[in-house]
């Protein structure tokens, strides 16, 4: 399968988008890359259950590889295990479209969610952190000039950074991740592609059935009626964080409270009780200088609130 485009770099304590350069694609192959905390076990779940039609807990980082993940497995044996697997293949990711190798015979989700609620939650899952945790990351990432930022104490600090500090040239927010805004820019300039699917983290709370017929359809995956009902209840939050450790085994080596504390609540808004009124202004101002109106209402509403990404004009 030939490649048709040249990937941009990009580089965090966490990710190495480099990895992806030993990543050989199979025709049907499918990868979830979203920004973080913005539903990818939620997706890599979901697609599980489709492919496998069985609601039965399959450890997701084992049928699914992080493939840019540099703190995690070294990329050969990443591979190795991915070469291995007879299922359909379906790869997560944590990088912008531009980020990624571009196959025609591949299929791309990009699941997108509030940001403010992607902040929140994304503070959560640093300040769970356990000391091997951070070790890991130091050790994995020597390039990027110092020790991976501690997470700081309050989630007031980190909005802070993540609206004013940026990781690499150009960038103006993200700290400690990629920027938000660029990265969803990105996905949203790729909406029209035959091969791309926009899924909405709102979508997926207000119908997970709708919204899994919707990516079984775009996946030309056909799911025997009886199965319905068992696999989306297994695809509900309720149900994942019950059979967190199966899923996600070994997590309490990276997370305080393991998979848990990675599940926390799914919840959206609560940096409506947080987060200062100006801090708050500051995010609307952002979206608004950085996102086209489209965008901007996708990104805040999702496709029930703010209809099909592939219609918008902008």
């Amino acid at each position: 399968m030939t490649e048709t485009s040249t990937p941009k770099i990009y580089q965090t304590w966490t990710v190495d988008s480099r990895r992806w350069r030993s990543f050989s694609p199979r025709d049907g192959d499918v990868i979830i890359a979203t920004y973080p905390k913005c539903g990818t076990t939620w997706m890599q779940r979901i697609v599980d259950l489709l492919i496998f039609q069985s609601p039965a807990p399959r450890p997701i980082n084992e049928v699914s590889p992080w493939i840019d993940a540099r703190f995690l497995d070294p990329i050969e044996s990443v591979i190795e295990r991915v070469e291995k697997q007879g299922h359909r293949r379906f790869v997560k990711s944590h990088l912008p479209f531009d980020g990624l190798p571009y196959f025609e015979g591949v299929r791309y989700i990009h699941v997108a969610r509030d940001g403010r609620d992607a902040c929140m939650s994304y503070f959560n899952h640093c300040a769970g952190y356990t000391p091997l945790a951070y070790e890991a990351f130091d050790r994995a990432a020597p390039d990027m000039g110092g020790p991976a930022p501690r997470c700081p104490a309050s989630p007031s600090e980190f909005w802070s950074d993540w609206l004013r500090k940026g990781i690499g040239p150009g960038s103006q927010d993200g700290f400690p991740s990629l920027s938000f805004f660029d990265f969803e820019n990105t996905w949203w300039q790729a909406r029209a592609r035959e091969n791309v699917l926009l899924v909405h983290y709102n979508d997926l709370k207000a119908d997970l059935e709708e919204e899994m017929r919707r990516i079984g359809a775009f996946l030309s995956i056909d799911v025997e009626p009886g199965s319905w009902t068992s696999i989306v209840k297994a695809a509900t939050f309720e149900e994942m964080k019950r059979d967190g450790d199966d899923l996600l085994p070994q997590f309490g080596r990276i997370f305080d409270g393991g998979s848990q504390r990675f599940l926390h609540k799914g919840s959206n808004g609560r940096w409506r009780d947080v987060i200062a009124p100006e801090e708050l202004l500051l995010y609307e101002r952002k979206v608004a200088s950085r996102f086209t109106p489209g965008l901007a209402l996708w990104i805040e509403n999702g496709r029930i609130g703010a209809g099909d990404p592939r219609s918008a004009a902008d």
